[in-house]
């Protein structure tokens, strides 16, 4: 027996108690129609009353069938109230050590953008429907103001990153000997530039739109350790030792092997880091080196599987590595690109401007001053550097534990797309500097919980996967009501499915630990 939402064609959502014995369904109650949400949350909780008590598992005790008919009559949404993020997340949240913020606007904030992400007028409307929490949206606002202002101090955001790195350095073991560096870029749908939203290479194609650089530094396994925000022209490049060496400061985090992709590949980076006492692994770019490299890269011959170790001027080791995988991606990309320049060509829409090395424009030829054709010479040329990967180090790591250590920076770029889908951390609603960090460290708080939840599926083996676990914190409620004789008040949590008591006994039992 459950209870479900049956669509109907007028627009509006029927709650039903079902029965499905003999591999047939029969509705045993229906508790009416509705349209919004809190319509149907207090019909589902009513038939979730129901549900229990048919099962003997009355709220409060042994009752007659009518008198259960009128306490469920008696249900109003007020009563009602949706316990799934506070007792996961919520739990989470002081598990990690958030708990000792003692801002509880804070709390609602991240726990809102856990289980609803949106803009904060549609966060204020979802606590005062769902969480009974009254807040004015200006309130919020002078509370964005002052989450990262540091006039007065280091403000919250230094203490949100001060107990994320602690608790990542409990989670591997209580060491950092590694961190991993990557940058993205936030658009804002505005014409308009001002000191940091400005326009530059964008990573999501808006490139008329300003944008800001956020770049983050997390640990093995993805653990946040710190971010920071840059104004949206900044050279990639230029973002690295700053972070860096803020984050040393902060935490005392020593010297330990910095991985990056090759966008932070400079020798201004690459002295930097050597000055500073780094070691690094860094994406390397092998069609850029200088020829003589890439000679002696071509000279080796590389059959799939094999590695190679070429030193480079400045005493770092390029690390080249052919695989199967990657040159079938590459040969794929490489004929992909030929057939659109073919189309292209045959178009008549090519012209001189389009003579250049961006992309597989590389392939084109002009002959005299109005012919173009594609140069099928270079394109198979090309297919020699299909499949080879380059990294630049200057640890005494084996070349196998170089390309382990670089493979794990797509923790980094699961990061950023957690960060952009599940937690929506756009569009971002803010122009001011200080709210548009608020609104990120919020975002990179919630991004810790969301990890450790997943951690905590993974080390139970449990199938159910962080997006389903998300959802079912959606479909747990709270209800509270008042006692027969006593007239005392109480609260009960909703009997549970089996997938939400996983969940909840999964979280309970992590944080007791």
């Amino acid at each position: 027996m459950f209870v479900r939402r049956k669509p109907n064609k007028s627009g509006t959502t029927s709650v039903q108690v079902v029965d499905k014995s003999r591999g047939s369904y029969r509705v045993v109650k229906s508790f009416g129609t509705g349209k919004t949400d809190a319509e149907l949350l207090s019909l589902e909780c009513k038939a979730r009353v129901y549900v229990n008590s048919l099962k003997g598992q009355s709220l409060f005790g042994s009752v007659e069938d009518d008198r259960v008919e009128d306490f469920v009559g008696t249900i109003s949404n007020g009563q009602i109230q949706v316990i799934g993020p506070e007792l996961v997340f919520g739990s989470l949240y002081d598990h990690i050590g958030f708990g000792a913020i003692k801002e509880d606007m804070f709390r609602h904030l991240v726990v809102s953008r856990l289980f609803s992400p949106g803009s904060k007028l549609r966060t204020v409307d979802y606590l005062l429907r769902y969480q009974s929490h009254l807040y004015e949206i200006s309130s919020v606002y002078r509370f964005l103001d002052r989450l990262c202002d540091r006039r007065g101090g280091e403000g919250i955001k230094s203490q949100v990153e001060q107990i994320a790195y602690a608790h990542t350095k409990k989670v591997v073991g209580g060491k950092i000997d590694a961190v991993f560096y990557d940058m993205t870029t936030l658009y804002f749908e505005a014409s308009e530039e001002d000191d940091l939203r400005r326009c530059g290479f964008s990573k999501d194609g808006k490139h008329s739109n300003p944008q800001i650089f956020l770049g983050v530094l997390v640990g093995s396994g993805g653990n946040p350790i710190g971010y920071d925000i840059f104004e949206g022209n900044i050279f990639e490049g230029d973002t690295l030792i700053p972070v860096l060496d803020k984050m040393t400061e902060k935490y005392g985090l020593g010297k330990p092997v910095v991985i990056a992709d090759a966008g932070l590949l400079s020798k201004r980076n690459l002295r930097a880091l050597s000055e500073a006492g780094y070691e690094y692994v860094l994406g390397a770019r092998v069609k850029n080196e200088p020829n003589y490299i890439k000679d002696r890269i071509l000279a080796i011959g590389l059959d799939c599987g094999q590695t190679a170790v070429i030193m480079r001027n400045d005493g770092s080791r390029l690390i080249v590595s052919k695989t199967e995988r990657r040159a079938a991606k590459d040969r794929f990309n490489r004929e992909r690109g030929l057939r659109k320049l073919q189309r292209r060509l045959g178009s008549g829409r090519l012209t001189k401007s389009n003579i250049n090395n961006r992309g597989y424009n590389k392939y084109l030829r002009m002959d005299g001053e109005v012919h173009i054709s594609i140069d099928m010479g270079k394109f198979e040329a090309d297919a020699a550097w299909d499949g080879i990967k380059g990294y630049v180090t200057n640890t005494m790591m084996g070349e196998s534990e170089v390309i382990e250590n670089y493979s794990n920076l797509w923790y980094i770029e699961r990061a950023f797309r957690m960060s952009k889908t599940d937690l929506r951390v756009r569009p971002i609603y803010h122009r001011l500097k200080n709210r548009i960090d608020a609104h990120i460290c919020i975002c990179f708080t919630a991004y810790a919980i969301l990890l450790e939840l997943e951690r905590i599926l993974k080390q139970a083996q449990c199938s159910i996967t962080i997006d389903r676990a998300r959802e079912l914190t959606k479909n747990m409620y709270q209800l509270t009501y008042t006692l027969p004789e006593s007239r005392r008040e109480r609260t009960a949590i909703m009997k549970m499915d089996e997938d939400q008591q996983t969940i909840y006994d999964l979280v309970k039992k992590h944080c007791l630990k």
